[in-house]
Parts: structure tokens; sequence; C-alpha cells
């Protein structure tokens, strides 16, 4: 069976392209915003260089931080959790549970469906808490994949991954499904055989 989702009803839009130290002057993670009928979800909104390069994007859809219903961190680490606190009411979502307000429920991440079009897997590698989101769109599936890849060139041997077979096994997991893949701190791009495993 696959991993891929069995809609293709969602949309999704990068707010603010990310870099790390070799590719920017410091570190931001690459924020995306995704949408599926009254669902609106900021996947990873973390270190920017000012929290206008979240809601600025965010405008220019039409979209304020009171319109989100849902933040997922992919991880727990702060370059892609800093600004979770902008989207006062969303729940937010990581490996484990979903969090509302001062309560949360436990749930895994491992297959919990938003909709039938966007779903999430629990992909190992970078941190023992990783998930991606993949959201079926008219073009394709999008991997919203954290940090299993920094950018498009990986990098290929994560120095911060605690299990280097475990990283491989959630690449290998992503590309199966992925049309296009949305890393950590770089750009999208499409999966080749020059794709990091």
């Amino acid at each position: 069976m696959s991993d891929a989702p069995s809609g293709r009803e969602a949309s999704f839009q990068v707010l603010t392209t990310g870099y790390t130290g070799s590719t920017g002057p410091g570190v931001a993670a690459t924020v995306s915003c995704v949408a599926d009928g009254d669902l609106r979800i900021v996947f990873d909104p973390g270190m920017v260089d000012d929290p206008k390069s979240i809601t600025g994007p965010l405008a220019e859809l039409g979209l304020t931080p009171e319109d989100i219903t849902d933040v997922v961190l992919s991880h727990h680490h702060p370059d892609n959790t800093l600004n979770a606190a902008l989207f006062t009411r969303a729940r937010i979502h990581d490996h484990k549970a979903v969090y509302t307000g001062h309560t949360w429920t436990t749930r895994d991440a491992e297959g919990y469906e938003f909709t039938p079009s966007i779903r999430l897997l629990f992909t190992p590698g970078h941190s023992h808490e990783d998930l991606t989101m993949l959201v079926g769109t008219p073009d394709g599936v999008v991997a919203l994949a954290g940090d299993l890849w920094w950018r498009a060139d990986g990098p290929a041997d994560d120095p911060v991954s605690p299990d280097r077979d475990q990283l491989r096994a959630s690449r290998e997991r992503v590309l199966a499904v992925a049309d296009l893949v949305v890393p950590g701190h770089g750009a999208p791009f499409i999966p080749d055989d020059q794709t990091p495993r």
C-alpha cells in the first residue's frame, strides 16, 4: 500500500525559502502554507530574519495569522519551530500529539489524515521525532520533509543525525511517493537520481 494521500485537492505555497550558514548569512527555515477546504496549515514556522517574512506572504494570500487553523512542526529544533506562537488560534501538531491552548491529545503522527489530500508520516532520521507532511495536489504529491533534507543537495551525511540508517530509510520512503520535496532550509526540488539517500 502506498503512503501517498488518496486525494489531490490540496494546494501549497512556500511562504519563505530558508537557508543554512553555507547558503545564507545565518539559518532560516523554509516555511510553507497548505490549504484544503477550510484548513489553512503552516508547516515549520521556524527561524526567519523577521516574522514579516512569514506574515507578509500570508497577507499576499489573503490570510492573517488568525486564519491559520493548524501548525505542523516537523521536529522540535528551534530553527523549525521558533515562530509557532504567531498562530494563536491554531492547533499545533508534532510527532506524538495535537496541542490546543493548554491541552493536548496524544496521537501518533504515522498515517494521521487532516483530509484525504493531507497526511502525516513518521520519518525519523534527522532527529528521533521527525515527521513529513504529504500533500496531494492536482500536480502531484508534495512532501514537506523538514530536515530530512536541508536543501536539494542534502547534506548527504547529516551531521546531526542520530541514526544514519534510519535517515536513509525515511528518505527512501518519502522519495517513493514524492513528486516534489520541500526541504527544511532550501527551495523545493524535484527528486532525481542525484538526490541524497
